[in-house]
């Protein structure tokens, strides 16, 4: 029904939605890999451009969609319509709702936090990324309390390039990713919020040890500049450093591990070429720049991405997993330490946008497909 739904075009969600109905999970598809046979269950449909996914302590979930909505999807019952309390965003391009976290002390304060394209203000034009957080009312299904803690400056026109994931690390700040807004040119402005993982304190305060605090052309919220499109990021669950994966433009798609007050060259340098096929900048490499971690060239066009640390597969343990776009497949990378060693691709024959990759408190992945009949997949292992 997913696919058939989306082809007509003509309702924005399939009847199940509509309706506020449970959708009971499918018998599943299976697929094959290398170590596993696994199941794909679809556990929710009918959503419009599904972007982001949380867990709730005690089951559900929290799912984003582009075009301005936050559901509540129950473990069991009803599913429920958006959220009011919501901000405006700007749902155009690649703009809209985007990214869902909850606060490390969610159980205490119900404190969420959310990215999106927030439009401009007071007359200005454009868009930008912004974060907001708020307190989920899950009884009145509303957001309370909504206060934005930080904002892109300056905003820009165009749909392009919000980044935008929310990853809180093991201390409690704030990492936030952030796209150049298709103004390539603008990345290596370090006055300015371009292609940027940004660091804030929970309540969008500066914390007094970010790399460029005090320093003088610089923005005191940056961690890390000179990045391009940063769809995904995951905290490796070792060494507790953030991961982040980024669009590049024809080929080179990047992981990069961001470290403070380092410049991860975009536009200077970069894999792959424009889309016009001439060179990018210098080439691939240029002294005080760093190179990632990994790289694809032709590019997958890369967006969530985890790090698998459950017992429902064990041989996948310490692996990390990114969803593609282009491709429509799911990536399993090997790790040894900080090192890339192998590549699987996984449900290639599902022809499915895979926009985000979640670890499940129950052990498996969940998978949120990209379309205006957006759905909510868990892949399991089929028991042999």
């Amino acid at each position: 029904m997913g696919r058939a739904a989306f082809l007509i075009g003509i309702l924005p969600l399939t009847l199940s939605a509509l309706l506020g109905c449970a959708i009971p999970a499918s018998a599943g598809q299976s697929y094959n890999s290398t170590h596993y046979e696994l199941r794909l269950v679809t556990i929710a449909e009918g959503l419009r451009s599904p972007w982001g996914l949380a867990f709730l302590p005690g089951g559900g979930m929290l799912v984003t969609e582009r075009a301005g909505g936050i559901r509540i999807i129950p473990a069991a019952g009803q599913m429920s319509p958006r959220l009011a309390g919501a901000p405006a965003v700007y749902p155009y391009g690649q703009g809209g709702m985007l990214d869902v976290a909850l606060d490390p002390d969610y159980a205490a304060n119900n404190l969420i936090y959310l990215s999106y394209a927030e439009p401009g203000t007071s007359g200005r034009g454009g868009s930008g990324t912004a974060v907001a957080r708020a307190r989920l009312d899950i009884a009145g299904n509303r957001l309370r309390d909504l206060t934005v803690i930080f904002r892109q400056m300056p905003k820009s026109s165009g749909g392009r390039h919000f980044g935008s994931r929310l990853v809180f690390a093991r201390d409690g700040r704030l990492f936030i990713t952030i796209g150049e807004r298709g103004q390539r040119e603008r990345a290596q402005d370090f006055t300015i919020n371009r292609g940027q993982v940004v660091r804030i304190n929970p309540d969008g305060t500066i914390p007094a040890d970010n790399p460029f605090v005090n320093k003088a052309g610089y923005r005191g919220e940056v961690w890390s500049h000179g990045h391009r499109n940063p769809q995904g990021a995951a905290l490796h669950p070792r060494t507790g450093k953030l991961w982040t994966v980024e669009h590049g433009a024809m080929g080179g798609d990047e992981i990069n591990i961001p470290l403070p007050g380092r410049n991860y060259g975009w536009p200077v340098i970069a894999y792959g070429r424009h889309y016009s096929g001439y060179k990018i900048g210098v080439g691939s490499r240029a002294e005080g720049m760093e190179q990632p971690a990994y790289y694809w060239d032709p590019s997958i066009a890369p967006s969530g991405m985890a790090f698998y640390t459950g017992d429902r597969f064990p041989k996948w343990r310490g692996n990390l997993f990114v969803g593609a776009l282009k491709f429509r497949l799911l990536v399993r990378l090997t790790l040894d330490g900080e090192k890339v060693i192998a590549e699987e691709r996984l449900l290639e024959d599902l022809e499915e946008r895979i926009r985000d990759v979640r670890q499940g408190p129950d052990g498996l992945i969940y998978l949120l497909t990209d379309s205006g009949d957006g759905r909510i997949l868990r892949l399991e292992p089929v028991a042999r």
